[in-house]
């Protein structure tokens, strides 16, 4: 009987896990002139780019490169883990038009070849604004769970706060936007939520 009361209480940890991980609250969307989080979590980096790419840590294991001059001459780069208990739905920062959408397999080299290493799953989403420019959305799948859902398409316009997809078992959401039409409102460290939490306003 035991073991069938431990098998019980992993099926019923598994079924309240799995509840949670799906789980896709409403958020209020604030008004006005700016930014949202598109992701549920904890902003890990704040960064200030003039450099054409940008090369994105994602946790001890794995990277990204991107482009960012295909966002402004000066960016800031914003990346915000995402843990296995928080909503993985993510959302539009902004108002706009999708201008790209590019998906990147994920690929793993061997641990001696330092200048490739490991590089994870991405997808990019370019969204442009009448008002800021561009901004940039990046998916980037985990280490284990490589699966990147995105839920727009190029041509196609989007609300602030609007669902675009979600990262299967989440991991990283990073933002790259014009440091020169923004105003930062968020800090390392800080908890934010997809769709409802300000990141910057626009100046």
């Amino acid at each position: 009987m035991l073991w069938l009361l431990i098998i019980i209480i992993v099926i019923l940890l598994l079924i309240i896990f799995l509840i949670n991980f799906y789980r896709d609250p409403a958020r209020k969307i604030p008004l006005g002139d700016n930014i949202v989080s598109p992701a549920d979590g904890k902003v890990i980096g704040i960064l200030k780019f003039k450099q054409d790419k940008v090369r994105v840590n994602k946790g001890l294991f794995g990277k990204i490169e991107t482009l960012a001059k295909d966002i402004a001459k000066e960016c800031y780069v914003i990346s915000i883990f995402m843990s296995v208990f928080d909503v993985h739905v993510n959302r539009a920062p902004i108002d706009g038009k999708i201008i790209s959408v590019k998906h990147e397999k994920g690929k793993f080299f061997a641990a001696y070849d330092l200048k490739k290493s490991l590089q994870n799953e991405k997808n990019e989403v370019i969204i442009k604004n009448n008002k800021v420019g561009k901004v940039k959305v990046i998916q980037i799948a985990g280490f284990l769970a490589r699966r990147v859902v995105c839920k727009v398409n190029k041509n196609e316009k989007v609300i602030k706060g609007r669902r675009i997809g979600k990262i299967v078992l989440g991991s990283q959401v990073t933002l790259i936007i014009n440091a020169d039409k923004v105003k930062l409102k968020v800090r390392v460290g800080q908890k934010v939520k997809a769709g409802s939490t300000i990141l910057a306003e626009l100046v």
